[in-house]
């Protein structure tokens, strides 16, 4: 079972991470939704297209855009439709 844990919180856990790039991508059902703040934020990968952001928000703690999903993957990384993915200080294991 991999988790992703920030601030003391478990964020996500799930037995079906899909790794990319050193990512766990978490199936969004896994992922405590209630921690998840929108973002504006978005980027651009070459080959998984354009990311959109959330940020985690525990407590009083806010991690800004530490957690990211590809809405519309291109077909190279259609295996991470649906997930998302944590940096910025989420520890995964």
């Amino acid at each position: 079972m991999i988790e992703a844990w920030w601030n003391d919180t478990l964020i996500a856990r799930s037995d079906d991470t899909v790794v990319v790039e050193g990512n766990h991508y978490f199936p969004a059902d896994a992922v405590d939704a209630s921690l998840l703040k929108p973002s504006d934020t978005t980027s651009v990968c070459p080959w998984k297209g354009i990311s959109h952001y959330y940020s985690l928000a525990v407590g009083d703690a806010e991690n800004r855009d530490a957690a990211w999903y590809y809405p519309d993957p291109k077909p190279d990384a259609e295996s991470i439709r649906g997930r998302i993915a944590f940096w910025k200080g989420v520890k995964i294991g």
